[in-house]
């Protein structure tokens, strides 16, 4: 049915046009259409606005039909182009609309979407533990420090080595894929360095390379460039403010696992 509409329409825009019907001392008629009605060639003159005929034997028919068989080839070709780029963006706004409105990070799976969990993590310095509520700046102390979620292992497992997470930002930040790393029943994300004096947070992390890819207003899908190995990861949304004594981050942990396995 697909192929017959394309052809139907690459048809209509066909008629009504004008193309050349070859003569064979190399003259031509410029025509609408033509017909072969034996001994004999009946076409409508563009140039006469009326049927004419002629005879067949003075009609270069193998080149006529020939470049009109190229620009019928030509309208399917284009019409099949504006097809795929229509139902492409279809596609799109169903992908959009199947994100929900509120910010954060989410998994889109053939079946449904999924809200990855925010974890809840905390920074850790080599004098105290500091807890850090969800989504506000963490003023820190001079030395090191670490960025850890508890446990460690995500409860939220993937199977696709290449997955695409979508993430509705609240304000315009950075964003990425870490791997994060066990550690004494902790998962570390990333180390911080601390100089107190310049009053910066220096953050060390183990960002991945990305494809990103904007899809609506704050709505991006971010997936990694290279298939993961087993491991555990997270999805990160921060602003780097090196002239400050504060780091601003969000985080969203996963998992993934080979099915299977």
């Amino acid at each position: 049915m697909r192929v017959v509409l394309l052809f139907l329409l690459s048809a209509a825009l066909l008629l009504g046009e004008t193309f050349k019907l070859y003569l064979k001392d190399g003259g031509y008629h410029l025509v609408r259409e033509y017909q072969v009605q034996g001994d004999r060639v009946r076409f409508y003159s563009t140039e006469r606005d009326e049927w004419e005929e002629m005879p067949v034997s003075l009609v270069d028919l193998p080149k006529t039909e020939r470049e009109h068989k190229a620009r019928l080839d030509e309208a399917q070709s284009e019409a099949r182009a504006e097809d795929e780029e229509e139902k492409a963006e279809r596609e799109q706004q169903r992908e959009i609309a199947a994100i929900p409105m509120d910010p954060g990070a989410y998994y889109k799976t053939d079946k449904d979407v999924q809200s990855v969990p925010q974890a809840d993590f905390q920074v850790v310095t080599d004098k105290k533990r500091r807890a850090l509520q969800i989504a506000s700046p963490v003023p820190l102390i001079p030395g090191k420090a670490a960025v850890v979620i508890k446990g460690e292992h995500s409860k939220f497992v993937i199977n696709d080595p290449r997955p695409s997470f979508y993430l509705r930002l609240a304000k315009e930040e950075r964003f990425g894929i870490v791997r994060v790393t066990p550690h004494k029943n902790t998962r570390i994300v990333e180390n911080i360095s601390i100089v107190p004096v310049a009053k910066q947070a220096i953050e060390e992390r183990k960002q991945m390379d990305t494809f990103d890819q904007q899809i609506g207003d704050g709505l991006f899908r971010v997936w990694p460039e290279k298939p993961l190995t087993p491991g555990e990861y997270a999805l990160i949304e921060f602003t780097d403010k090196e002239d400050m004594d504060e780091v601003e981050l969000l985080v969203w942990d996963f998992a993934y696992q080979p099915a299977g396995k």
